[in-house]
């Protein structure tokens, strides 16, 4: 494929990947915030969010398999174990954030993802990155500290279950050092096994989750998925919550990872973190999360600099065409 036209062929991706996981991040809020019953409980059991996630990906992904795939010569399930582990802890600690810190902290947070990609990239498996790519992410990293930094409004402290920006933070970035690692041996196993479909990489990362998760929510008596449970049991209504996270996160894993299967990671990453900008702006105007200017300025930095990587990309593609056509 040309390059032209596999940046061209990644727009579908973008725009169809695109609604579902905006949705899926916002409904992933949804319990941590609302309350439940003439009680108000709050859903204090996020990480059974990604359990819930990990089995309905499970069987999307083996149904698909079953209807489009040929079979072949695509990485063993087994080869997943090790991203399994990385990215079971690694967005449960991103879920957990949401107690403690805002949505569009938790966001522009975690758009700093670029940095552990490249840094695993680089120190786990030998790949090299230029100096205007290191660039554009220390601004991603800059305008992300400057966001932390900034006063968040008391209406939005409000609505959080337990007000701690230090530990928000800190589980975010967490977060993103186990995203770094999961990203880096995806494309170690993609590389290794070149014929590895979209719905294969989906398949075993998948069957890794749910096994780490239900060891962990079931694993001995009164672990905290029997809570989890019977709070649904309890809150019928939470259960369709949670069943529209599943369906929008089966759907945007899709082209998560047929992107992923296609151009890699990095790339994968950049879409995904253009549309974490447009759900800040969404739960800024939608959801009462409002921001200050200092804070759109922020976000402002951190977009300016996945604008920058974008261009840089473009520009390699470019070189990459003009030395096909010269040989």
């Amino acid at each position: 494929m040309e390059p032209d036209s596999a940046a061209f062929c990644s727009c579908p991706f973008v725009s169809l990947a695109f609604g579902p996981l905006t949705f899926t991040k916002a409904s992933s809020k949804r319990p941590s915030t609302k309350r439940f019953g003439p009680e108000k409980k709050r859903f204090e059991h996020l990480a059974f969010l990604n359990l819930a996630q990990n089995v309905f990906c499970l069987n999307w992904s083996f149904i698909m398999i079953k209807i489009w795939s040929n079979g072949g010569d695509g990485a063993p399930w087994w080869s997943y174990w090790s991203a399994g582990i990385t990215n079971t802890i690694g967005p449960a600690m991103g879920i957990e954030a949401l107690k403690y810190i805002s949505y569009p902290a938790q966001v522009l947070a975690k758009s700093s993802k670029m940095i552990p990609v490249m840094l695993m990239g680089t120190l786990v498996y030998g790949i090299r990155y230029t100096f205007p790519e290191y660039l554009c992410t220390l601004l991603v990293a800059g305008g992300v500290s400057m966001f932390a930094l900034s006063k968040t409004s008391s209406k939005t402290i409000s609505k959080l279950a337990h007000p701690n920006a230090p530990l928000g933070y800190g589980l975010c970035f967490l977060n993103l050092a186990f995203d770094g690692f999961t990203n880096a041996t995806q494309d170690s196993i993609t590389a290794r096994y070149p014929k590895t479909s979209a719905w294969n990489i989906m398949l075993g990362m998948n069957i890794w989750g749910t096994i780490y998760n239900m060891i962990f929510m079931f694993g001995w008596p009164n672990a905290i998925g029997f809570e989890a449970i019977q709070f649904c049991k309890q809150h019928p209504e939470v259960a369709w919550d949670i069943f529209l996270y599943c369906l929008c996160g089966a759907i945007g894993q899709n082209f998560i990872f047929l992107t992923i299967s296609r151009f890699g990671s990095l790339t994968n990453t950049t879409i995904t973190t253009t549309r974490k900008f447009v759900s800040i702006v969404v739960s800024s105007l939608l959801s009462g999360n409002p921001l200050s200017y200092k804070q759109w300025g922020s976000v402002v930095m951190v977009f300016s600099g996945l604008s920058y990587q974008i261009y840089l990309k473009w520009r390699k593609l470019q070189r990459m065409q003009r030395k096909k056509k010269a040989m």
